[in-house]
């Protein structure tokens, strides 16, 4: 018999969370059930290697989101992450390679079932060269601890990768341009065929519009369950801690996010 995921939590974890959010624990009467992978149509260009994702309204009505055009990387993208961290480092495919500090590859265990993806570095991340470091990087680390989780983890069951869609921060923390995450996007697709997560997160809406290609509001975008990637990894949309720390009034939504990310990792639907 499956344990349902709000049992599974340490309810330890689970307050520390809400504690850092800011409020009430609570136990919601039913937990309703999390919508259905919606599946994605084949791409009816073979040479598009980026996100061909679906969103359905209901069921019988999907709704495809366009594929970004393939951009011709002016380098060759290695297949490995010896390779591919280096390269990185070097790259010059794009403006923001003019006003960066570090690259900012991303952390976390290379196999973890979940891989969380956010915007851009900011500052601190531009100049430590790790994402997710200043106080929404203090957050993001409660909320995956509260779901068991952790970038230090070394445990599979446990573990998480953390990346940006652009490894170079833009200048005064705009949002990346389209063909700056074009031009990095071979980097963010390899590192997805490298970690072979499970799901994938995406934080705030920059990272959905870009990743899924589209100019739709988070609150269209957040709740169903797309695939990226020629893969069709699963990709699940939430709020980016950033925003969370600005906008208290969406935390309890938050919450419901992560507990169906729980959901899902634990073999739930």
């Amino acid at each position: 018999m499956q344990v349902g995921y709000s049992s599974r939590m340490d309810s330890a974890r689970r307050k520390q969370y809400l504690d850092a959010l800011g409020i009430e624990p609570w136990l919601p009467r039913t937990e309703a059930p999390a919508q259905p992978l919606q599946t994605a149509a084949p791409a009816s260009n073979p040479a598009v290697a980026a996100a061909a994702p679906v969103k359905a309204q209901s069921p019988a009505a999907p709704e495809k989101f366009p594929a970004p055009a393939a951009v011709a990387a002016p380098r060759q993208v290695p297949t490995d992450w010896e390779g591919l961290k280096p390269a990185v480092a070097g790259c010059t495919a794009c403006k923001l390679c003019q006003t960066r500090t570090n690259t900012v590859f991303g952390v976390g265990f290379q196999s973890a079932p979940l891989m969380v993806v956010g915007e851009g570095p900011g500052a601190d991340e531009d100049a430590q060269g790790d994402p997710f470091v200043g106080r929404a990087g203090k957050l993001l680390d409660e909320m995956l601890r509260a779901i068991g989780r952790s970038r230090q983890e070394l445990a599979a069951d446990k573990a998480v990768y953390i990346a940006n869609v652009v490894k170079c921060r833009p200048p005064g923390n705009r949002d990346p341009e389209p063909d700056e995450v074009e031009a990095c996007r071979p980097y963010l697709d390899q590192q997805i065929r490298l970690v072979k997560p499970r799901l994938i997160v995406a934080l705030g809406r920059i990272a959905a519009q870009r990743l899924l290609n589209t100019d739709a509001p988070l609150s269209k975008l957040r709740g169903p369950l797309y695939e990226y990637g020629p893969e069709h990894t699963p990709l699940l949309i939430t709020y980016h801690p950033a925003y969370l720390l600005r906008s208290p009034g969406e935390k309890a939504k938050s919450w419901a996010d992560l507990k169906r990310v729980h959901q899902l990792l634990s073999g739930g639907t």
